[in-house]
């Protein structure tokens, strides 16, 4: 299977976000020994299952990707390998015609939200406008790619965060954030 995809810094945070589905997102990336493995150990909600993502012609937008379905006993079973973690909260977000999966760091990098857009064309990819609620495309940026995420806190990122003009959000839980705003501005 081919992704293609673009990630994003967000900018902004309105409550709007709060109330759209969400999932508990839970990754074990190994081998723990690779700067950026890309064997990739997923409880995706319900579902579980072990990927395999790498760039196609070291395009970052365009992954390769191999996937094989995991029962909940075989996904428990694989996480005692020593591997590099890494827990968000996954909301669906509207963008245009597209759905953006916004992604909520915790524990260690909580602070740090990703935005996602999957298209289904190289076109549709090459051609997408960012979104307002957007700071900047990071798709290319390494720092930001789930494999080396893994295992990081944010004072392991905030230097390259900060040369992107982020600044860290503060998130007093997973479903509500401190100072969220009703503002329809961002999301």
């Amino acid at each position: 299977m081919i992704e293609l995809e673009k990630t994003y810094l967000i900018k902004n945070i309105s409550t709007g976000l709060w109330d759209r589905p969400h999932k508990e997102v839970f990754d074990i990336y190994f081998p723990q020994s690779v700067e950026h493995p890309v064997l990739r150990l997923r409880k995706n909600g319900s579902k579980f299952e072990m990927t395999k993502k790498k760039p196609i012609a070291g395009d970052t937008s365009r992954l390769e990707e191999q996937t094989i379905v995991l029962t909940e006993a075989e996904f428990v079973a694989l996480t005692q390998v020593d591997g590099k973690k890494v827990r968000k909260i996954r909301y669906k977000y509207p963008c245009g015609k597209y759905i953006a999966e916004v992604d909520v760091f915790q524990d260690s990098l909580a602070g740090l939200v990703l935005v996602d857009v999957e298209f289904p064309t190289v076109e549709e990819k090459d051609n997408f406008v960012m979104p307002e609620f957007c700071l900047a495309d990071v798709t290319s940026a390494k720092f930001t790619a789930g494999g080396m995420l893994c295992g990081k806190s944010y004072g392991d990122i905030e230097e390259e965060l900060e040369g992107w003009g982020y600044e860290r959000l503060e998130i007093k839980s997973s479903l509500s954030p401190v100072g969220a705003s009703d503002s329809s501005q961002g999301l």
